[in-house]
């Protein structure tokens, strides 16, 4: 496992700058789609909307079957 662990801390070590101004890029993009837009557009609005899980059950059910 440690020589797993060094192989790739030594070969981000040795990124050139481009490549490492790509890996920042690639990281904020995916910080912005699973952080950011989970907070602020994928609300949970079963929890929010119903107490139970019964409800919310009942609910989705009704949603899906219904057309």
């Amino acid at each position: 496992m440690k020589k797993i662990v060094d192989f790739y801390i030594n070969g981000f070590k040795n990124l050139p700058d481009w490549a490492r101004s790509i890996w920042f890029i690639i990281l904020l993009k995916l910080f912005i789609m699973f952080v950011v837009f989970k907070v602020f557009f994928f609300q949970n609005k079963l929890k929010k909307d119903f107490e139970t899980d019964t409800e919310r059950a009942n609910h989705v059910i009704e949603q899906i079957t219904t057309p």
